[in-house]
Parts: structure tokens; C-alpha cells; sequence
């Protein structure tokens, strides 16, 4: 065996690694997650507010992190690079975890949400335009919900979603320490 051999990690096709199988899960989570949301807006017309929206912006990044993470732990990348993949999964859906918290919240009255979707509106234009816009613009409001299934909303199931990708991502990441 020379030096060169050595130093490079040999790739194993049956092998798996923490990283590698936390990284692959939480793709495929968050891949399925946005899938239903698309769903949900643009097949059973549930159009989401603009903290849904938001919400969304966790999956966004989780996806592409997660396959770049998978690809890095398949291809044997070195444990920092793989840490950190999987620390910023784990940050992430723990933050989208407590946006959802807050939207939900903000659903059952426990607090005020953002004044753009559960405010007053203070700004209607002209009279003229009122009428015509009132026409064009559907108004989503974050307090109201439009969807629960056993007593939860999209935003509640975002949490419990959220909450799994990020003890995963967690998992993932103590393992791979460990090693």
C-alpha cells in the first residue's frame, strides 16, 4: 500500500455512515414536506400566507444542503466538512421549527402575528382603486386557519416535521462526532 492510498479513504459500495443516512432522511423529508405543500396550494387551492411562506425557506435550503451532505459523506469528505453540513440542517429546521411554533400561535390567539397578514389594513389607496383591487387581491390572513386535520394545522405539523428533520440532522451529527 503506498503513502498516497493511504491517506485517501477507500470507498466502500455496502457502507454507510451517520452522516450519510441522517443527510439522505432529512432530504427526503423535506422533499416530501414541500411536495405536500405545493400540493396543498396548487391542487386543493389552500393558498399560504406569508408566514407559510416563510416556512418554506427552511425546506429550501435543507434540500440542496442535505444532498450536497449526502453526496460529501458518500464520497468519503473529510468529518469537519460533514459536521458542519449537518449542524446547519440541524440549526435550521430547529428555527423553522420555531417559526412554525410561532404561527401556530399566532392561529390560536396566543399572540399577534405580523401585521401584513393578521392586521388591520391601513393603507386602502383611493376610492377609485379600491373597488378594483378588491376584485384582484385575495387577502390570507396568518390567523385565520384554513386546514386542520386532527386538530392541527399546516403550521402545527410543520412544528412536529421540523422537529423530526432536526433530531435526525442531530442524531446524524453526534454519530459522525463519535466516530
Amino acid at each position: 500500500m503506498t503513502t498516497q492510498s493511504a491517506a485517501i479513504p477507500a470507498f466502500k459500495p455496502g457502507a454507510t455512515s451517520p452522516a450519510l443516512t441522517a443527510a439522505v432522511l432529512v432530504t427526503l423529508i423535506g422533499a416530501a414536506t414541500i411536495a405536500g405543500a405545493w400540493f396543498f396550494q396548487l391542487v386543493l387551492e389552500i393558498l399560504p400566507c406569508p408566514l407559510c411562506l416563510e416556512q418554506r425557506y427552511a425546506y429550501y435550503l435543507a434540500i440542496p444542503l442535505g444532498v450536497l451532505t449526502a453526496l460529501a459523506a458518500r464520497s468519503g469528505a473529510p468529518r469537519p466538512l460533514l459536521l458542519a453540513g449537518l449542524a446547519i440542517l440541524t440549526l435550521a429546521t430547529l428555527a423553522n421549527a420555531g417559526l412554525g411554533a410561532y404561527h401556530s400561535g399566532v392561529e390560536w390567539g396566543f399572540w399577534k402575528g405580523p401585521t401584513d397578514c393578521s392586521g388591520p389594513v391601513v393603507n386602502l389607496g383611493s376610492a377609485a382603486d379600491l373597488l378594483s383591487k378588491l376584485d384582484t387581491v385575495k387577502v390570507v390572513r396568518c390567523d385565520e386557519v384554513q386546514w386542520r386535520f386532527l386538530g392541527l394545522s399546516l403550521a402545527g405539523y410543520n412544528v412536529l416535521i421540523s422537529l423530526v428533520m432536526a433530531a435526525i440532522a442531530a442524531w446524524g451529527f453526534v454519530r459522525t462526532a463519535k466516530r
